[in-house]
C-alpha cells in the first residue's frame, strides 16, 4: 500500500528520531476508527437498541451494578463481544511498530509506553507488548469481593441478552465483574502510577484520539509538557489539550500513524 508521507510534520520526524523513549496516549478516537463506539455515543446493537432505556453511566457504576448484576453483566458482555468482532486498524499496528522503527532507523533501542484510556485491547491484538490500561479492560474481569482476576464462561457473548448471571470466583465465590473502572470509582493506582512514571521519563509523547477532556487521565500530557517534553497530538480536530501542545497534526490515526511510519523509515532508506 502506497501511504502519503508529504504532510508528516517535520518537526515530529526529527523529535521522534533524537528520542529513546516515547509515550503514547491514546483515547476513544483511536477505537472509534475501528467501528467500536465512543461511550458517549450509541451503538446501534446495544444503546440504541435494546439498551435505549438505559443510561449508560446508570449500568457503568457501582450503584447499578448493585441494584441489578444481571443486568451490568449482560451489557458488558454484550460490549465484549462486539469488541471481538472488531480489528486493530493501520494506527494500532504502527504504533506497536514504532519501536522498532526507530532502532533500525539510527541503531539505538527506543521505549515506547502505550497508555491508554480505552478497554477493549486493540493495541495488544496489534502486537504492541506493553499497555497500560488506565480505566481497564473489558477482558480484565475480577471478582467484586477479593478483586482477584476472574473468568468468562465459556462461549462467545450474546448481545441479544439483557440478563445474564454473572460467573462466581474460583476463589471466594464472589461476583466477577467487569475489570473496567465505573463512574464513581477511583483510577487504579499501579497503572497510573506506571503512566506517570513514563510521562516523567520520556523524551516525546503523542497524544492520539483523546477529546482531553477526561480526567484524570488529561492530566498526563498537561504534566509532559509541564515538563518541558515534546507534546504532538495527532487528532482530526484540536482537543481540550491545544494549549500544552507543540504541534497538532489534524490527521486521524489511521491515516497519520502510518503515514508517520513510512516517513521514519525513509530516512533509513
Amino acid at each position: 500500500m502506497n501511504i502519503p508521507t508529504a504532510n508528516t510534520p517535520e518537526v515530529l520526524i526529527e523529535t521522534l528520531l533524537q528520542a529513546r523513549r516515547i509515550v503514547v496516549f491514546t483515547g476513544a478516537g483511536m477505537s472509534a476508527e475501528s467501528g467500536i463506539a465512543t461511550f458517549r455515543s450509541a451503538d446501534a446493537d446495544t444503546t440504541q437498541g435494546l439498551w435505549a432505556q438505559f443510561n449508560p453511566q446508570e449500568l457503568a457504576s457501582p450503584d447499578g451494578w448493585r441494584s441489578n448484576k444481571q443486568r451490568v453483566w449482560a451489557w458488558y458482555e454484550g460490549r465484549r463481544g462486539a469488541v471481538l468482532k472488531t480489528q486493530p486498524h493501520a494506527g494500532h499496528r504502527a504504533i506497536a511498530q514504532l519501536a522498532d522503527t526507530l532502532q533500525s532507523v539510527h541503531g539505538q533501542a527506543v521505549q515506547v509506553d502505550v497508555v491508554t484510556q480505552n478497554v477493549d485491547n486493540l493495541h495488544e491484538r496489534a502486537g504492541s507488548p506493553q499497555v497500560t490500561h488506565l480505566h481497564g479492560s473489558l477482558f480484565a474481569p475480577r471478582c467484586a469481593a477479593c478483586a482477584r482476576p476472574g473468568a468468562f464462561a465459556s462461549g462467545e457473548p450474546d448481545p441479544k441478552l439483557m440478563h445474564l448471571e454473572p460467573p462466581h470466583c474460583l476463589h471466594c465465590g464472589g461476583y466477577i465483574r467487569p475489570g473496567v473502572v465505573w463512574f464513581g470509582e477511583a483510577m487504579p493506582q499501579e497503572p497510573w502510577r506506571h503512566a506517570e512514571d513514563a510521562v516523567d521519563a520520556c523524551h516525546a509523547m503523542l497524544v492520539v484520539g483523546t477529546s482531553g477532556v477526561v480526567w484524570p487521565a488529561a492530566e498526563l500530557p498537561i504534566n509532559a509538557h509541564r515538563l518541558g517534553k515534546f507534546v504532538a497530538e495527532i487528532n482530526p480536530t484540536p482537543s481540550g489539550l491545544a494549549q500544552y501542545l507543540n504541534l497538532q497534526w489534524p490527521s486521524t490515526a489511521a491515516a497519520g500513524l502510518p503515514a508517520l511510519i513510512e516517513a521514519l523509515k525513509a530516512r533509513a532508506a
